[in-house]
């Protein structure tokens, strides 16, 4: 009997011997291919869950595989350090957020280690480390000296009770109170830093170069929110002032008869009327206390206030009411909008609750001439709209997408351009009457990256009585976040009241100024880590300049960018965005000489409960690896995670499913280790069976290899067990003296190498073989080798030989009664007729009876 199989033994071993001999160590080497992977880094919260798990091991195995194949592989990992969760630690449990979060950094590496993955440990990077945030600070003045960071006001979450900003999450139920205290938050407009990330907006759409998971385009297409439309002039009746308008429906002009402002526009105060005020200011401020996603919410009841004020309509000249409503939102188009009930349902609502006319401009071709009882926001043509009647319009369709299919739904012509039709036809119009233009617009708005917390990096930034807004220049970076500060249990940020961090002097005429005291989101900071791990602290200890590079530029020029990234969806349009307009910013600034920072992208699902819920303490559902891996070795769950689910749905945690893991894990261990049944020495295998074993064999490479290449590894797991099951049954048979045997049972371990590194290793050792497995090369097919045998079949109409047809050997009883009705001597003696009785011989014949 072979030594038992005990993982917790075998798996510590070969990890501590791959991390002293630097087996996963990544260095240039141009005379190989490159192959970047890398999976998202853990936020340092304490715990290593089941989720991260889930999104790593599969992530490493397929980087496993690529290494296999030939390519120089590059795995790193990392921490996303700074964050809320430690500040709210800190006031918890009176303990300094660095402490905090090195502490779980310490016990993660350890798990992160207890998985057996290929990370290069020598680059990782720590993002609350100042060797990495100095260089988050460089990029941010690099925005700044390309014009593309700036400070304005905005609105914030404020709890007037704690006197603190508040983070959305701290933001609790429906009447938005502070989390600590319940008191209700309102909006207050501070000073703040935004990245301008709205100048790539067109490029951003762009997703050409990559191959990127539709969901995850169709989320950023969406969150950008490209219109086209025009740019309409209003003007105040009273004093003239613009109100410009963007509009995706120029041909409904002449149906605006109401105007709408945000509550936040700047004009709203000044054109209400005192008779308006009281009302308008209650209905502002009650507005700001609101998140934006409930403001747009379809289904809530429309409200707003008449201001008093009346603009002009530029293309009939007539007067119509303006007032304010929180559906409209200052951070899309201009914060204003001409309000046509005709054609949109918010509108038409506003108007029927608060009695404003509904004039009709496009209709159906069949319209009766009565009003309308909803808004009409389909193509049409244009009614009671001067010069312009009679137009067809396509409303929400574009010249490119108008079919003749379309034209014949609506009753309208075919042939369609900028000249005939409406929309566009309005458009030169207004052009040539200088009273708008063509414009688009995006839902996109620039990024705000100010937070008013302490743990994470300091905004490089001086302000100085005499000269203004000033750069910490770039030799004087890291600013450093101070140790010695005491934590509000508001959550105010201790930088506010730390003297020796605020008051400082200005770099450029020596006098007295205070540092910026907001700190970085940390999206700052994962935006660029990718760049990072070309070699961890780069330049440390060094004074920097506007002209550095941020990372090792012979590494970078090697590794990048990005060959394949894996995470989670839930980043579609923040983190994956965000390091996308990094890249772009970066290759303007001729630091990179790419567009994008991760050609290939594979988002994972989740991992529920085993009551199909999502993981939560309350529940009691939570699935703690480490358990998993002291009960069962870290094999046994990487297996699980990439059997037991697809890896880009996940799906509830099966107790069952982890003990099928392990048995698959034993039985290839007695196989690989027992000696062969002495009868099977009594005879010699013959031909047959050596290459059913070969086509096996061949069939496996194959199906494993094309696995792993499309990210199946849930079937790439089950082809092992497949092969291993047939390995088990041709070990009882004379082949197993063969040497077609020894080169199978290599195949197989080095088959499961990149999902099960540690029982591969150890086999493979135990075989004699070459150390490591996971420096061998991954097995090819010959398709030759893997055709499955072909044998004739005779088809009997009757007992009578009628046809014959060739199948594979294991043909299918149901595929061969197919083929054998399909055949031009059945049908002919068929004719048309159903058999009684379709009998098949495996291997010989099909006997159709009538």
């Amino acid at each position: 009997m072979p030594d038992k199989w005990i993982p917790q033994e075998i798996e510590p071993k070969w990890q501590k011997k791959w991390e002293a001999d630097g087996l996963y160590h990544a260095h240039v080497d141009p005379s190989r291919p490159k192959h970047y992977a890398l999976t998202m880094y853990p936020y340092p919260s304490g715990d290593l869950h089941i989720g991260h798990w889930y999104a790593m091991v599969p992530s490493d195995a397929r980087a496993r595989w690529m290494r296999m194949r030939g390519y120089n592989v590059l795995f790193p990992m990392g921490f996303d350090a700074f964050g809320l969760p430690a500040e709210n630690a800190a006031i918890k449990h009176k303990i300094h957020p660095k402490e905090w979060t090195y502490a779980n950094i310490e016990r993660m590496r350890k798990q992160l280690r207890s998985m057996g993955a290929m990370f290069d440990w020598r680059r990782e990077c720590v993002t609350c480390e100042p060797e990495y945030y100095r260089w988050t600070q460089w990029f941010f003045l690099k925005m700044y000296d390309a014009g593309l960071a700036y400070k304005k006001m905005a609105p914030v979450d404020f709890c007037p009770t704690c006197n603190t900003t508040l983070a959305r999450e701290q933001v609790w139920g429906e009447d938005r109170h502070c989390e600590r205290c319940g008191t209700p938050v309102i909006k207050k407009d501070l000073a703040q830093w935004f990245l301008r990330i709205t100048a790539y907006a067109e490029e951003l759409l762009d997703f050409s170069g990559l191959e990127w998971p539709e969901r995850v385009i169709t989320m950023q297409r969406n969150w950008i929110g490209r219109s086209e439309g025009a740019e309409v002039i209003f003007r105040t009746e009273k004093g003239g002032h613009a109100l410009p308008v963007f509009t995706t429906r120029p041909d409904t002009l002449w149906g605006a008869t109401f105007m709408v402002l945000a509550p936040e526009h700047p004009l709203v105060m000044e054109l209400t009327t005192d008779e308006q005020r009281a009302a308008v200011e209650a209905y502002v401020e009650q507005a700001r206390r609101m998140a934006d996603i409930e403001r747009e919410a379809v289904d809530r009841e429309k409200t707003g206030v008449f201001t008093g004020a009346y603009a002009i309509n530029p293309v009939n000249n007539e007067r119509i009411p303006i007032w304010v409503a929180d559906y409209v939102l200052m951070t899309y188009g201009t914060g204003a909008i001409m309000a046509v009930p005709c054609g949109d349902q918010r509108d038409f609502e506003f108007a029927r609750k608060y009695d404003l006319p509904i004039p009709v401009v496009v209709a159906p071709v069949d319209w009766d001439g009565r009003p309308f009882e909803q808004a009409y926001t389909e193509p049409g043509v244009m009614v009671n709209s001067g010069p312009f009647s009679g137009y067809p319009t396509i409303a929400k369709y574009s010249l490119a997408e108008w079919t003749p299919e379309l034209a014949a739904r609506y009753g309208l012509p075919a042939e369609l351009n900028e000249l005939n039709e409406g929309r566009h036809a309005v458009t030169r119009w207004l052009e040539q009457q200088g009273i708008g233009k063509f414009a688009v617009a995006y839902r996109l708005h620039d990024w705000l990256i100010s937070r008013q917390r302490y743990w994470g990096a300091p905004i490089p930034m001086i302000e100085c009585p005499a000269c203004g807004i000033v750069p910490v220049p770039y030799e004087e970076l890291p600013v450093l976040l101070p140790d010695d500060v005491e934590f509000m249990p508001t959550g105010e940020s201790p930088l506010k009241f730390h003297e020796g961090f605020r008051y400082t002097t200005c770099p450029r005429c020596g006098g007295p100024a205070e540092r910026e005291t907001d700190t970085m989101d940390t999206f700052m900071c994962s935006s660029w880590y990718q760049y990072a791990y070309m070699e961890r602290h780069w330049k440390a200890g060094q004074p920097l300049s506007a002209n550095d590079i941020p990372f090792n530029p012979a590494e970078g020029a090697y590794w990048l960018p990005v060959d394949q990234y894996t995470g989670g969806v839930e980043h579609a349009t923040m983190h994956l965005l965000y390091t996308r307009f990094f890249t772009k910013a970066m290759r303007d600034m001729g630091l990179v000489p790419f567009d994008e920072p991760m050609l290939r992208l594979f988002n994972q699902g989740i991992i529920l409960g085993e009551d199909g819920e999502k993981m939560s303490k309350s529940r009691g559902n939570v699935i703690a690896p480490d358990d998993l891996v002291q009960r069962y070795g870290a094999d046994v769950v990487r297996g699980y995670l990439m059997f037991g689910f697809r890896w880009d749905q996940g799906g509830p945690w099966s107790s069952t499913g982890v003990l099928g893991v392990q048995r698959f894990l034993e039985r290839v261990w007695n196989l690989v280790l027992e000696p062969p049944a002495t009868s099977t020495r009594q005879e010699t295998a013959d031909e047959a069976a050596i290459r059913d074993l070969r086509r096996k064999q061949h069939q496996t490479i194959r199906r494993t290899t094309q696995d792993m290449e499309r990210f199946s590894f849930n079937t790439m797991v089950a082809a092992l067990m497949e092969y291993s099951n047939y390995l088990v049954k041709a070990k009882e048979t004379p082949v197993v003296h063969t040497p077609a045997w020894e080169e199978a049972i290599d195949t197989l371990l080095l088959l499961m190498a990149p999902a099960f590194p540690h029982i591969s290793e150890e086999l493979w050792m135990r075989r004699g073989r070459p150390y490591s497995i996971h420096q061998q090369a991954w097995p090819t097919w010959d398709e030759a080798l893997a055709a499955e045998e072909m044998i004739t079949i005779v088809v009997q109409v009757n007992g009578k030989v009628r046809d014959r047809f060739t199948a594979p050997a294991d043909v299918s009883a149901e595929e061969a009664q197919a083929r054998a009705l399909e055949t031009d001597g059945a049908r002919k003696y068929l004719a048309g007729r159903t058999p009684s009785k379709v009998i098949y011989v495996p291997g010989r014949l099909v006997n159709i009876v009538l």
